[in-house]
């Protein structure tokens, strides 16, 4: 099978397009004819090794996982002895970050999967897992949001941004957005009640009384949180300066602050699947690339200017 393989920390121009030897399921995994993926920040920052102290996990000087990729779309061709909700031709789209997706064929635990809504494309749904399952459990698992709320979010045009907008309004929330003036439109379109452009000094006298702040820029400040909410959700972060400087503010203080990364399971991504077959929530796709150009598709979303998603394409 095909698959892009790395053997060295660096940009996308580390990536390689190989012949490789098509794995295997174990006892609990699918083996899934990957259709389409999707590009998201954790893709580069794996890529690159980035930020450094991550490679105590990923390889301290090069990488473990030889095939990168997280999101992904596509059809179970084979299942383990011991595998219960699939079989084989379902239409599925999941995520892991143990990597393995951008390939034509990848095994994932079947655990990370959930059924397409019928309709639906690969493209589509292989955008969803990773920036959907974030903006799902900021939202609702950690942000713990209640109809009627009042919700700002912070980077509300990006991969996660576009879907917890979607997301809280479906939830009954009431959202003012935070992004860039020319993306106030978009994220109009999307059901945000207000939008603020951040570029035209919105946020300089913007009251607080918000019952949560959700940031997916990783830019906002301990005193930003504390000024405009009752509680947050930090996602992400911009420098690993701005992230500690935050989380040691928040061992001191007592402000309701989470900090998370997104778990993949068939529940959640089963929710997700049930928001987009209900028309509540969609996948706004900016770019779609082949799969010859999934180096190119990383470099494209490294810029962080991404309105919605990226996805690449094997084949529908």
């Amino acid at each position: 099978m095909k698959a892009y393989i790395k053997t060295t920390y660096g940009g996308p121009e580390v990536l390689r397009l190989e012949t490789v030897e098509k794995p295997k399921p174990k006892a609990q995994e699918l083996l899934i004819q990957v259709m389409a993926n999707s590009a998201n920040p954790a893709d580069w920052h794996i890529i690159r090794g980035k930020p450094l102290f991550a490679r105590l996990t990923m390889g301290l000087f090069r990488p473990k996982q030889r095939i990168p990729g997280a999101d992904f779309a596509g059809v179970v061709v084979d299942a383990g002895e011991q595998v219960r909700r699939f079989r084989t031709g379902d239409r599925v789209f999941g995520e892991t970050l143990e990597g393995g997706a951008f390939a034509e064929y990848t095994c994932v635990p079947e655990s990370v999967c959930a059924t397409m809504p019928p309709e639906t494309g690969f493209a589509e749904m292989a955008g969803v897992p990773v920036a959907g399952l974030t903006a799902l459990q900021a939202i609702v698992t950690h942000g713990k949001l209640r109809k009627g709320e009042t919700v700002l979010i912070n980077g509300s045009s990006g991969g996660v941004g576009h879907f917890a907008v979607q997301i809280a309004k479906a939830y009954g929330g009431h959202v003012t957005a935070v992004c860039s003036s020319r993306n106030a439109g978009f994220v109009t379109a999307l059901g945000a009640d207000r939008v603020i452009a951040y570029d035209e000094g919105g946020l300089a006298g913007l009251d607080g009384g918000f019952d949560l702040v959700l940031d997916t820029h990783g830019n906002l400040s301990y005193a930003d949180y504390r000024r405009w909410g009752k509680r947050g959700v930090m996602v992400g972060f911009t420098t690993v300066g701005n992230l500690f400087g935050l989380l040691l503010r928040k061992a001191l203080g007592r402000f309701p602050l989470a900090q998370f990364t997104a778990e993949a399971n068939t529940a959640d991504l089963a929710t997700l699947a049930s928001l987009i077959q209900d028309g509540k929530v969609r996948t706004h796709l900016e770019q779609t690339y082949s799969y010859g150009e999934i180096p190119e598709a990383i470099r494209y979303i490294e810029a962080m200017r991404t309105r919605g998603k990226v996805a690449m394409v094997w084949g529908e």
